[in-house]
């Protein structure tokens, strides 16, 4: 036999002693997905929930961390935590909806109290507070309840779906992961300027409305919202907008009933926040109409029945951004949209109305760190 036909041989014998390793690992893995694919599965999606789990509780740790800090330059008593983690896990029932009738006064009712209450704590907890640092703090107190809430819900499902391990409770949670994530990131960038009072990107209604209003006799018209008139290429304007710079967001919906009881208007001009689309651009301004508003569905309920009552016509300006843009400290892209947007105003309010007519805009957005 010669050296050929040896080496032939040997890389023969070679190559099926490779085949057969290859093919029994693959029986084995084929065998291995048959009987514990699924729990393997299973194992991967605890563990990518589980990461993300201990991200919303880090971020949630440092909004009560935030809280606390915030606190104790007014208030150094021992039982301060306590007071807090209460307050974190404060809670509102909505009222039933069996018959919807008269529904939404309940729920204004309930905020209402909510509202007053919430204060109230807080005001005992820092009596020497003024008005306007109050409002931020009540609004860093609902962003660590939002945060806490999230992460309670979240650990829920997570611990659930591990003691029941079902394939499809823990795929839902993962799928939702991405989103709660994204939206509780939102609320941790929202921290630092409620802390610092710093105007944030869902402030753009309220700041058209302040640039509209500037030199002007501002007037109470509604708890936490006050109006000023002012004069637009001979028209009257009656400019709305939360009271400044403290964290509110006022009672828009009130103003304008008062305001529509008291005599004609020619039409009602909103202007507000609207989240954008993927793909969009922060500070792109939109013009359509209804009730541009948004929150629980309260005060855009009331301004939407007055305007009806009316007959008065109803138009929108958004400026668009996303949930992170919205809750953070006001970016310059938002800036300019506020610009844009008040020109849109402009050329809707000479498009629209006559000169002699009177007309009403509303600045809709959290105040923070926006004047008068």
């Amino acid at each position: 036999m010669n050296s050929e036909s040896v080496l032939q041989q040997i890389l023969s014998s070679e190559g099926d002693r490779l085949g057969f390793i290859f093919q029994a690992i693959f029986i084995a893995l084929f065998l291995f997905s048959i009987f514990y694919g699924q729990k393997f599965q299973i194992w991967m999606m605890l563990k990518n929930v589980e990461v993300g789990l201990n991200r919303i509780k880090r971020m949630r740790d440092n909004a009560r961390q935030a809280i606390l800090d915030l606190l104790r330059r007014f208030n150094n008593d021992p039982g301060l935590e306590s007071a807090i983690d209460r307050l974190l896990e404060y809670f509102w029932i909505p009222p039933t909806s069996i018959d919807p009738f008269g529904i939404v006064g309940k729920i204004d009712h309930l905020l209402n109290i909510r509202e007053r209450r919430f204060r109230w704590e807080l005001k005992s907890i820092a009596p020497n507070v003024d008005d306007s640092r109050l409002r931020n703090i009540e609004n860093l107190i609902e962003i660590g309840i939002s945060l806490d809430q999230i992460y309670r819900v979240m650990r829920h499902y997570y611990l659930l779906g591990k003691k029941t391990m079902s394939l499809f409770l823990i795929y839902q949670a993962e799928a939702l992961m991405p989103t709660v994530l994204q939206e509780a990131e939102a609320l941790t960038d929202a921290i630092k300027a409620f802390s610092t009072g710093q105007p944030i990107g869902d402030g753009v209604g309220s700041l058209v409305a302040a640039r509209f209003m500037y030199g002007a006799e501002k007037k109470p018209i509604s708890e936490d919202t006050v109006m000023a008139e002012v004069e637009f290429e001979g028209r009257k304007l009656i400019v709305v907008k939360a009271l400044g710079p403290g964290g509110n967001v006022g009672k828009p919906g009130e103003a304008v009933e008062k305001i529509l009881d008291g005599g004609r208007i020619a039409a009602i001009v909103m202007v507000d926040a609207a989240l954008k689309l993927e793909g969009e651009e922060v500070g792109e301004v939109a013009e359509g109409v209804g009730a541009a508003i948004g929150g629980i569905g309260v005060d855009k309920f009331k301004i939407e029945e007055a305007a009806k009552k009316f007959n008065v016509p109803l138009y929108a300006i958004v400026v668009k951004e996303s949930m992170s843009d919205a809750l953070s400290t006001m970016k310059w892209d938002i800036y300019v949209g506020v610009e844009k947007a008040i020109n849109r105003i402009k050329r809707l309010i000479r498009e629209k109305t006559n000169v002699g007519d009177t007309l009403i805009l509303v600045g809709v957005g959290n105040t923070i760190g926006i004047g008068q």
